[in-house]
């Protein structure tokens, strides 16, 4: 036996709920005993009516109990048992109204049952829709004109948190206390006039928390056009709503940052370069920074297809556009045609570096140079090269401070080279006289051997050879004192660091001699030419020399030495390390030795040392004050400074 059918409901009728399985076993043993005494009355009592029409009850009553093939079984019994009936109690042409009879009770049997076969079919479609309607995950209700609920489906007992049996017949929009921003009546206006209508609302559930809505509405009408049902389908966009809400205020702060920041920010598209860079051949073993430089009309288009989708107000008071007026579309009209760091930048975003950072000049709208410090921030995923944020700082005044200070700083050198000057003259005077004492020594020599009987034309020659390289000498060391002065431009060449500093202790000599200071010279095998100015060099070696002697003028009891070490320091730098035998210096003098206008001398300028880390930094070299083997435990102050072995370092 089938199981029994359970009736679907419609969309737009109350849902029944369930109660458990419906009594088909009984049903089906009333619809067997209804037949049987059907055809006990019909086949043996005299009645003359149509008595196995009753069979249609029968057939009715099968449809609550069986499904399809149970129904057909029933019906087909049923037939039989008329036709049985029929004959048991008739001959087959016995009476034309017995027949009739038959027939119509045939006929009516056979009618239920088609009719009861449809109905169950068309229920079953009915519940499969009814079904689907359950599985939806959006809430779905119908209500009539008047907002009384007739079906409440599960989304919607989960969304609101009432449940169907607790909402069938009340006010639905009561119950929710919908708010509808577009005004209740306008909205049932839109509906009786279209049969639908779409738009957000406003719900309460049964916590109290409220949500928000993309609500559906759809009209059902009667035969005479009558409204009959409302159906209902509502999504919860609640958190799509608080999502977008979040993403506008993010928006409008990135707006505000964007717009109001004192830093130029553009917003461009690399697409097409990351194209280009992608599709670049690799397999042919050349690097793309040697690709770029044998295919310049590259760089070109590709510094064309870079194109400005944003640029915030300081970027435009940058290139001096007026606040109504367009930037330039394209990122080729701000970059010089000899821009070089373009293709560094396109380098290292074939690298996959996600930030580069550099320094370069642009152009603004009427054509004058801008210097720049900018960012370039590239997405770490292939899909948002539409999207690259670059950040320009205006160094215009910077440069300005940088090329001041240098000017400053020159003239401070020329006024400290002035100053050491001053304090060497002795030394030079001495250092002049003695090539023009020796001229006017082997002239005189020169003539007395002319004077002779005969004369000695031997040593002559041998004494005006002397004059000669002794005038040499003077216009050496003359030359030296110039250039040492000049304010030009210092020109960096290949020294020699032994060289360098037989010429400084030649100026500094006297003074030795003076205070009594021995010298020590240390210079290691080994010690390779460096690159740099001589002048200033020599300038930074003189000025610790002297501070040295200066230093052991009050020194009693103890030789006075000061030492000069040179010495490999590791393998790209030069030591040179000038020492004396003197009182030292204090403590606290040691953290402001280097400062400008800091001096322990009382007519010292607090200039030379300042001036001489200057130097030997911008030689890529540094400067700095320790014990004699960078130790504390000996005599004295020690200065040290280094100097690169290489051009490139030191340039």
């Amino acid at each position: 036996m089938d199981a029994p059918v359970v009736a679907a409901p419609s969309p737009f009728r109350p849902a029944a709920p369930p109660e458990g399985r419906r009594p088909g076993g009984i049903l089906g043993i009333v619809a067997l005993g209804l037949a049987l005494v059907i055809f006990l009355v019909d086949a043996f009592t005299p009645l003359e009516g149509a008595v196995a029409v009753l069979y249609v009850v029968v057939v009715l009553i099968a449809a609550r109990a069986f499904q399809r093939n149970g129904v057909i079984l029933t019906a087909s019994g049923c037939l039989i048992l008329t036709a049985v009936a029929y004959f048991l109690s008739h001959r087959l042409f016995d009476s034309d109204s017995a027949l009739l009879r038959a027939l119509v009770s045939l006929a009516a049997i056979a009618i239920s049952a088609l009719l009861v076969l449809r109905n169950q079919s068309a229920a079953r479609i009915l519940a499969e829709q009814a079904e689907l309607l359950e599985l939806t995950h959006d809430p779905i209700f119908v209500r009539t004109p008047t907002d009384t609920v007739t079906f409440w489906n599960r989304a919607a007992e989960d969304l609101y948190g009432w449940r169907r049996d607790e909402v069938r017949g009340r006010n639905v929009h009561v119950l929710l206390r919908t708010a509808f921003p577009d005004g209740e009546a306008a909205i049932r206006d839109a509906l009786m006039r279209n049969g639908r209508w779409e738009g957000e609302l406003v719900q309460t559930v049964r916590s109290g928390a409220r949500v928000v809505v993309e609500s559906r509405w759809s009209l059902q009408r009667n035969a005479d056009g009558q409204p009959l049902a409302v159906l209902e389908t509502n999504t919860d966009i609640t958190e799509r709503k608080r999502a977008h809400a979040a993403l506008a205020e993010s928006e409008r702060r990135y707006r505000t940052i964007f717009d109001t920041a004192r830093v130029a920010i553009l917003q461009q598209d690399w697409r097409q370069v990351k194209a280009v860079i992608d599709a670049v051949p690799r397999d042919s073993g050349m690097s793309l920074g040697t690709y770029l430089d044998d295919h310049p009309e590259v760089v070109r288009d590709l510094r064309r297809s870079v194109t400005i989708v944003d640029a915030n107000a300081e970027l435009r008071r940058l290139i001096g556009a007026d606040t109504g007026a367009a930037a330039p579309q394209s990122l080729d009209a701000f970059l010089f045609e000899d821009e070089p760091t373009f293709v560094e930048s396109l380098l290292a975003l074939a690298r996959g570096e996600t930030f580069f950072e550099g320094e370069t000049v642009i152009r603004s709208l009427s054509g004058e140079r801008v210097p720049i410090l900018f960012g370039i921030t590239f997405p770490s995923h292939a899909d948002g090269f539409e999207c690259v944020l670059v950040f320009a700082l205006d160094i215009t005044e910077r440069k300005q401070a940088q090329e001041a200070l240098l000017a400053l700083q020159s003239e401070l050198a020329h006024t400290a080279r002035v100053t050491t000057l001053g304090e060497l003259t002795a030394s030079i005077a001495h250092e002049v006289n003695q090539p023009l004492a020796a001229i006017v020594t082997n002239g005189e020599a020169a003539l007395r051997w002319l004077k002779r009987s005969p004369p000695d034309l031997g040593e002559v020659s041998a004494a005006v050879t002397r004059v000669v390289a002794s005038g040499t000498r003077a216009g050496e060391i003359v030359s030296r004192i110039r250039t040492f002065l000049a304010k030009a431009p210092p020109p960096r060449d290949w020294l020699d660091l032994r060289e360098m500093i037989g010429e400084a202790v030649l100026l500094v000599e006297r003074e030795m001699v003076r205070h009594d200071v021995r010298l020590v010279r240390d210079v290691a095998a080994d010690v390779t030419p460096v690159h740099g100015d001589r002048v200033q060099l020599q300038q930074v070696l003189i000025n610790l020399m002297v501070n040295a002697i200066q230093a052991m003028a009050t020194v009693i009891g103890r030789p006075r030495l000061l030492i000069i070490r040179v010495a490999p320091d590791g393998t790209e730098h030069v030591r040179v390390t000038v020492a004396d035998s003197g009182r030292g210096i204090a403590a606290e003098a040691v953290e402001r030795i280097f400062q400008p206008f800091f001096t322990t001398k009382a007519d010292g300028m607090g200039m030379g040392l300042a001036i001489c880390r200057s130097i030997v930094e911008a030689h890529g070299g540094r400067l700095w004050i320790g014990g004699h083997h960078d130790r504390d435990d000996g005599p004295g102050a020690a200065f040290h400074f280094t100097i690169p072995m290489t051009a490139e370092r030191g340039s």
